[in-house]
């Protein structure tokens, strides 16, 4: 069970790492790796989800009740979200396609569960 949630983190913070480089590419125009901002995101990112009591039971953090994100890094997040989610598809489209079914299959089971 130890080695699901271990590589679930993995994913989860690949996932991240990948939508923030696009977008770092993209928007700050860095070419290799990431800027000291984008970097600073995705440490913060990944420490989170390192730390998250919930893995075992949540699929994304947008879909968890709790929200241990700082507003700031948040908000940041969200913009890099909004900017990649669509984009991402041409870069990484397994990661992309695994996404989308792993959420879809999350709201089900959250309006079952209401």
């Amino acid at each position: 069970m130890k080695k699901d949630i271990d590589s679930k983190r993995e994913r989860e913070i690949r996932i991240v790492t990948q939508m923030i480089e696009l977008y770092c590419r993209k928007k700050h125009h860095h070419k290799n790796g990431l800027c000291e901002e984008c970097q600073e995101l995705r440490d913060y990112a990944a420490f989170r989800s390192n730390k998250c009591p919930f893995m075992e039971t949540k699929t994304f953090c947008s879909n968890c009740k709790v929200h241990c994100y700082q507003p700031e890094m948040r908000e940041k997040i969200r913009t890099i979200m909004r900017y990649s989610g669509p984009r991402i598809i041409l870069y990484h489209p397994y990661l992309a396609t695994r996404h989308v079914i792993e959420s879809k299959k999350e709201k089900r089971k959250l309006e079952r569960e209401r």
